[in-house]
């Protein structure tokens, strides 16, 4: 065998090592950001879940508001639906960005509610309703959470694919498209957990 054959033959070898990293590592980063939108599906899921338990305990107290108890259920309505996109396709831009618009037209449905709650004392005094307001105000929090772990993981990914040589087999190993971040319409409100007092 001769010295340009072994030669060769080690140089092929560690580009296919080479390259069998680079997919594995794509593959990892991949997964590790769909599972980070995971955790913010189950977050989010939870807070749909509530948002009808507040809406029946404010109901009793609140007879002459139901336009705006209508709309935070059409608004959650909504984002239940986009979650359910997003879900099917983490990271994609147009999911994404439709969750982003649902989530801050449910926050701003859930800010004109809580306007709205502040003229019934009796009802921000509601043993329910206090605690609704606590287990939103907790999911609240995981949600954001969950959000900057799932924005970080994607960060990652998108780095590495950029990055050489993945960024010359991340098109070939099916990882074209970069991941999007999930930002909600109001980032700015969002990083703070809203205040949901009753």
């Amino acid at each position: 065998m001769s010295m340009t054959l072994v030669v060769t033959l080690v140089i092929v070898a560690v580009v296919l090592l080479g390259a069998v990293g680079i997919y594995n590592k794509l593959v990892t980063l991949k997964n590790r950001f769909e599972n980070g939108f995971a955790q913010i599906a189950v977050q989010l899921k939870r807070r749909y879940d509530l948002i009808p338990n507040l809406v029946e305990t404010a109901k009793a107290y609140m007879k002459h508001e139901s336009g705006t108890l209508e709309a935070v259920i059409a608004a959650r309505n909504k984002a239940v639906s986009g979650l359910n996109v997003a879900a099917a396709a983490p990271g994609a831009a147009g999911a994404m960005t439709g969750l982003g618009q649902a989530e801050g037209q449910l926050m701003g449905a859930m800010s004109r509610l809580n306007v709205v709650m502040e003229a019934y004392p009796e009802l921000k005094a509601n043993q329910n309703m206090m605690q609704v307001s606590e287990e939103l105000t907790s999911t609240e929090n995981k949600v954001a959470f969950a959000r900057q772990a799932f924005n970080d993981a994607v960060t990652e990914y998108n780095t590495y694919k950029q990055t050489f040589p993945p960024v010359l087999l991340a098109a070939m190993f099916g990882h074209a498209a970069n991941a999007t971040l999930l930002e909600f319409a109001d980032s700015d409100k969002i990083q703070e957990a809203p205040k949901v007092s009753f």
